[in-house]
This record gives C-alpha cells, structure tokens and sequence, in this order.
C-alpha cells in the first residue's frame, strides 16, 4: 500500500533520528508509572513559553525539595510553588495555572488513573476550560501523560507543514485534523511523531 505524505514524513525522521531523546525519553516512555505521568503534567505547564533546559532546571529544583508528585505540589500551595519553579520564567502565573490544574484533577477525577479513563472529548473541553490551559498544553496532557490519541500541534509543527508545503491552512485545528486523518490512530505514532518534529525543528533552526 502506498503511504501518504504524513507516513512517508514520518518514516524520514524516524530513519534520520531513531528513537527520541532528551526530554521525549520520558515523554515517549511506554508504559510510564504513575509518578511518570505526572511529571509530564507539570512538564506540559511549565515549558509553555520558555525551552526545555529551563523547565529541567525548574524540575530539579522540585526535586531538591522533595516535591515530587502532584499531591506534593498541591499541599504547598501555590505562593510556596512559585520560587521552585521561578527559572522556567513566569513563574508566579505558572504557579497559579498549574495550582489549578492539580485542583481541578483531584477535584474531578481523585488523580490520573480515573481521569486516563475519562472521555477524550469531554477531558479535552474540561481541561480548555481552565485558566492557563491552552489547546497544544491540553493536548499535551492527553496524549504523552495519558495515551490519548490526540496530535499536538505547536509551533514546529506549522514551520514544517509550511516548509514542505503540506497545507496552507497553519490553524491549530485544521492541521490536528489533518495530521490525524492522514495517520492511523495510535497514541504511541502521535507521541513518536511529534517529539521527532521537535528533535528536526530544534537542530534546523536558531534561537
């Protein structure tokens, strides 16, 4: 069967990179514990608007203190979050979004293990609800810390789509849809696919 634009991209970076590294050796893990996935919770917040080291340095600092799961989090509080997590940048408004975040999890579903069984839809709109909670973190969230089938789109995704000239339409649904129409639905493809597109948009450009 002859593959498509979006598998042939796939099979490239996946013969040009292998497996991924970095950040994606935790995020690509399968199966993750649940301490694991919600690591990539509080990874998924933190990273908005800042890069990867940055959000390394953050984490260790939870760790430092002994903070390391979403409960430790939740019982300091967000005012006591916000100097841990202060080398990721905005850190007073991250604190408070992420505060929320662990709120609304524990509130709703009494952590992760029910909330993996929830609704995609339905989990998807509660968590675009929240205040901080944008599509790609949402997104993210869903599937690299609960194996829901659900591309991310973010900003590499748009300089490669327009770069090989796949779509002229760069809005975050319509490329979410295309990528997954054109793929088979698998969360493992998605989180493979798209740590790869990072791994190829990071060594192809300067910051």
């Amino acid at each position: 069967m002859k593959m498509n634009i979006f598998e042939e991209l796939y099979k490239e970076l996946k013969k040009e990179y292998g497996r991924s590294d970095g950040q994606w050796t935790l995020w690509c893990k399968r199966p993750k514990t649940n301490r694991e996935r919600e690591e990539v919770i509080v990874g998924a917040v933190l990273t908005q608007r800042t890069n990867w080291k940055n959000v390394e340095t953050a984490l260790e600092n939870l760790k430092k203190e002994k903070i390391n799961s979403l409960k430790d989090i939740y019982q300091l509080g967000a005012r006591k979050l916000a100097p841990l997590i202060r080398p990721s940048g905005f850190y007073l408004t991250k604190a408070n979004y992420l505060f929320h975040l662990i709120e609304f999890i524990f509130k709703n579903y009494q952590g992760l293990e029910r909330m993996k069984k929830a609704n995609l839809k339905e989990l998807r709109q509660q968590l675009l609800e929240l205040k901080g909670v944008g599509e790609e973190t949402a997104d993210s969230i869903l599937l690299y810390a609960l194996d829901k089938p659900i591309f991310v789109i973010d900003e590499y995704t748009r300089r490669l789509v327009k770069k090989r000239e796949m779509a002229k339409n760069l809005s975050y649904p319509f490329l979410q849809n295309l990528f997954e129409k054109n793929l088979r639905k698998d969360f493992r493809l998605y989180q493979d696919f798209h740590s790869l597109i990072v791994i190829d948009a990071i060594g192809n450009y300067k910051f």
